[in-house]
């Protein structure tokens, strides 16, 4: 945010809200904050062009929203806790732990292959019965669980994974270098409440909201090549998206 944020004051949003989300923005793409610490308030003031009460309500709903503390005397620092976004493109969680400037670990819960499912065929494409490699991890965000992550695929699309530590080595990585195509994915979210086992595996309370999503993730053809479904604490993790509305060939106003 080195030059001057333009700042819309026709917009529906007030200043402050504006502020607030350019800031958020700034932060998740790694932008702004350094060590933890955002720049100073005489800082952000000569870079949004907005009054001091302006900025201070800004930092002050992003501290309520768990985006930044605040430091009597230090500044406005980055929260631990701070939701971090989903990814609006097809990434790794190393890619997106990456992006975010986070460093990526797993516990491994499940690591073996076994005969699929009526519906894990269904999903892969491929004979009931036959082999699926099951890789099931709780994933964390320096060391903070935010995510339990149960991903399968055909066991004839393995490479060796003798030496792979999965504790710290990305899945799509190995694929990816194996030769398999990751073109695409189709994905769907939906809250729900967590469940014991769950809300064991993330350290939360048992009803707590989560986000869970499900992809498929195909070839450059279409053809299904791995499955998961990731399980995301509710108030760790946020989806941002955009939408645009198409206009038909002679249509106006």
């Amino acid at each position: 945010m080195s030059e001057p944020a333009m700042l819309d004051a026709d917009s529906p949003d007030p200043l402050w809200r504006q502020a607030a989300d350019l800031i958020r923005h700034q932060i998740e793409a790694g932008k702004l904050a350094d060590n933890g610490r955002i720049p100073a308030e005489r800082d952000l003031l000569a870079q949004l062009s907005i009054s001091r009460v302006t900025l201070r309500r800004a930092l002050q709903t992003l501290v309520e929203e768990g985006v930044l503390t605040a430091s009597h005397g230090r500044g406005w620092y980055v929260s631990a806790d701070a939701p971090k976004e989903f990814p609006n493109t097809l990434e790794s969680f190393s890619e997106t732990a990456a992006r975010l400037g986070l460093v990526p670990s797993s516990d491994v819960i499940r690591a073996e292959d076994a005969p699929a499912t009526l519906d894990e065929a269904e999903e892969l494409g491929i004979a009931p019965g036959a082999q699926v490699f099951h890789l099931d991890r709780i994933r964390r965000l320096d060391g903070v669980p935010v995510a339990v992550d149960t991903s399968y695929f055909a066991s004839s699309l393995k490479p060796d994974f003798t030496d792979v530590d999965f504790r710290f080595a990305s899945l799509f990585e190995q694929l990816l270098n194996h030769g398999i195509d990751l073109a695409r994915g189709e994905t769907t979210i939906e809250a729900r409440a967590a469940d014991a086992a769950l809300a064991a595996h993330l350290d939360i309370e048992v009803g707590k909201p989560i986000l869970v999503m499900r992809q498929s993730i195909m070839d450059g053809a279409g053809k299904p090549m791995l499955s998961s479904v990731v399980q995301y604490v509710g108030d760790r993790y946020r989806l941002r998206t955009s939408f645009s509305r198409s206009r038909k060939p002679g249509l106006r106003g």
